[in-house]
């Protein structure tokens, strides 16, 4: 179902997404910036909710943690997607959202960790919340990637990820996930966010948007590619 979406601001942006009666959006539950009194919210499986729009258009918006950038993905069977697992901002009815990358981590100072990466799949859009700059590599077959697990923002789904273990003499001691990288090996594509997941845990100040506020309903930039 076609749903019309605008991002508003620049530093810090926000997704809003504009439903005729009877269409859907889905996305965690209350997990949303603001909504339109038309919109009406129902709590579904896995956390998430559908939050539909009832006797009249309306408007729900999804605001960006930190500082970056939302990005929007085409889901389909033969197309799907790993993200971070703060990621996942909103998506068309049809996305479904599990599980997809799993793994204990053993850290420096011995306490229990996790990294987690979501699976989106199934069809639809769905958007991305990526902090940070963002850098695309595209991975040959054959080819792979070393990098802090808590840069991955988004690896299509043919992306192999492998965690693997510094050797303790070797590993640093500032940080709980200083034992370990992760190893992405090709084909596919992944988006690196330039802010680590970690530092979202610690708040930051963000400065107005230049120009003054975005106006809900006007022409936005283009969406992310």
């Amino acid at each position: 179902m076609p749903v019309r979406d605008q991002l508003l601001g620049s530093t810090q942006p926000v997704l809003s997404i504009s439903l005729e009666p009877g269409e859907s959006i889905v996305a965690e539950t209350a997990e949303f910036a603001w909504m339109t009194d038309s919109i009406q919210m129902a709590a579904g499986p896995a956390g998430l909710s559908a939050y539909t729009a009832k006797d009249s258009a309306g408007t729900i918006a999804f605001a960006s943690r930190l500082p970056g950038s939302i990005v929007c993905l085409q889901i389909s069977p033969e197309q799907e997607y790993l993200v971070h697992h703060q990621g996942f901002l909103a998506g068309t009815p049809g996305i479904e959202v599990t599980t997809g990358f799993r793994q204990p981590l053993r850290t420096a100072s011995l306490a229990a960790d996790e990294f987690v990466l979501r699976r989106i799949g199934g069809s639809g859009r769905a958007w991305v919340d990526l902090s940070g700059d963002v850098v695309r590599r595209d991975l040959t077959t054959g080819s792979s990637l070393r990098t802090h697990p808590w840069h991955i923002g988004i690896c299509e789904a043919s992306v192999a990820v492998q965690m693997a273990e510094l050797a303790q003499a070797a590993a640093p001691h500032s940080g709980n996930d200083a034992l370990h990288f992760a190893v992405l090996s090709g084909p596919g594509s992944v988006w690196l966010q330039s802010m680590p997941l970690a530092a979202q845990a610690r708040p930051l100040a963000a400065g107005p948007a230049p120009g003054g506020p975005a106006v809900e309903g006007a022409a936005g930039p283009p969406r992310p590619g």
